[in-house]
């Protein structure tokens, strides 16, 4: 096989550049047009077609290998956080309040230099790439708005590819598998009514901190004994408000938080007894009880046999890296999972942290950053791997 590492180590200073000023000029969710129209010019200048303004500030281009086959789908995010950087870097975010804390700048990069190893490498592609820069990914639709307007259509893909620099693990690490990898997520809303009153008078009152309490208690017995021990459940209750003085018992409570699964099954199961507990616990306590669950991502469901062609790439391309195949790699989300459930595919993680260089602050922290080392790699890692899925599709 081509050695993409060796020509992603070429193109590094490109790779740096466009990661610094996405970094600097972060932009949140569905208001990404400067970040989309560099991405678009810089395709078009490659010779592609280019089409811009899909999912508001999404870009789509295509580069049509030498040889007849399939299309496979590349898939970057390239939005930003609202989050206050505090890494003090020399290409830190210079947009108050905004911040490439989660790594799509990097994303951006990548799919950008992927974009001229590919194209450099026409000859070898049996059939066409579809390059999609995805807006929104943080939770805001970017995936269903992307769905919605076409980007799995004439013709559908092959199958989806898309990956994540991931600092939790180091550079030289891979995590590659089939089966489920990153948590469905959900967000629910609670709001306990009871009756308002004195704090030294509470039992004229109906007190829903006191119910709250409850509430969060006996919910995290659904991940302890309603969950079986070999699943994986999560449900945390992330902000809670109710009440203004130190001495009058509120009126009203608000509880939000996040419930997170890998089986369907699970996922089922946990929204039906949080609310069951909430309802039961509350108006025990003598409260109105009000729960809304909103799914916002199903889990992130590889195929096995597109993981195994990505492992195949990734022994060929990064011979000296170590690849992680156990699967449930976090019990973080990610919008990726609405391709899945359309078309075969696969979403993998490439390692980012270097702790002497104190890159070690996690995904969506205040002082994230990442070894741009692992800019070629995974570079390098998507453009093999397309080349290999559609190879082995025409069987060449």
């Amino acid at each position: 096989m081509t050695d993409f590492y060796a020509q992603a180590l070429e193109l590094f200073p490109y790779s740096q550049a466009m990661r610094r000023d996405f970094h600097m000029h972060p932009e949140l969710g569905f208001e990404e047009v400067r970040t989309s129209g560099i991405i678009a010019e810089e395709l078009r200048q490659l010779g592609l077609e280019v089409s811009a303004g899909i999912a508001k500030t999404g870009v789509i281009a295509h580069i049509e290998g030498e040889q007849p086959g399939p299309l496979l789908m590349l898939r970057f995010d390239i939005d930003a956080l609202p989050i206050q950087e505090q890494t003090g870097a020399e290409y830190a975010s210079t947009i108050p309040g905004k911040m490439h804390a989660c790594g799509h700048d990097g994303h951006a990069a990548i799919g950008l230099t992927v974009a001229r190893l590919l194209h450099a490498n026409r000859h070898l592609l049996h059939g066409t790439v579809r390059l999609a820069f995805q807006p929104a990914e943080e939770g805001a639709g970017g995936a269903e708005t992307m769905i919605k307007d076409g980007v799995l259509q004439n013709p559908a893909p092959l199958a989806s590819l898309g990956l994540h620099i991931w600092n939790e693990a180091p550079l030289g690490w891979l995590g590659i598998a089939g089966g489920p990898v990153m948590a469905s997520a959900a967000g629910f809303f609670i709001r306990l009514t009871g009756k308002g009153g004195h704090g030294a008078i509470p039992h004229q009152a109906v007190d829903p901190v006191v119910a709250a309490a409850q509430i969060i208690s006996a919910a995290q017995t659904i991940a302890s004994r309603n969950t079986d021990p070999q699943e994986a459940c999560v449900i945390s209750f992330c902000a809670i408000h109710g009440g203004e003085a130190f001495n009058v018992i509120p009126h009203t409570v608000e509880m939000k938080g996040t419930i997170r699964t890998f089986s369907p099954q699970v996922e089922e199961m946990a929204y039906r007894r949080l609310r069951e507990v909430t309802e039961g616990v509350g108006r025990a306590m003598g409260c109105e009880v009000e729960i809304v669950i909103d799914n916002i991502t199903p889990a992130v469901i590889n195929d096995e046999d597109t993981a195994n062609t990505v492992k195949a790439a990734a022994r060929l391309t990064l011979p000296d890296h170590h690849i992680e195949e156990k699967g449930h790699f976090t019990m973080g989300a990610e919008d990726f999972a609405f391709y899945l459930q359309q078309t075969p595919g696969a979403f993998f993680f490439v390692g980012s942290t270097n702790e002497e260089k104190g890159l070690i602050y996690g995904h969506h922290h205040p002082r994230f950053d990442f070894d741009e080392g692992v800019l070629p790699r995974a570079s390098a890692l998507m453009a093999a791997s397309a080349v290999e899925m559609l190879r082995k599709a025409v069987g060449a």
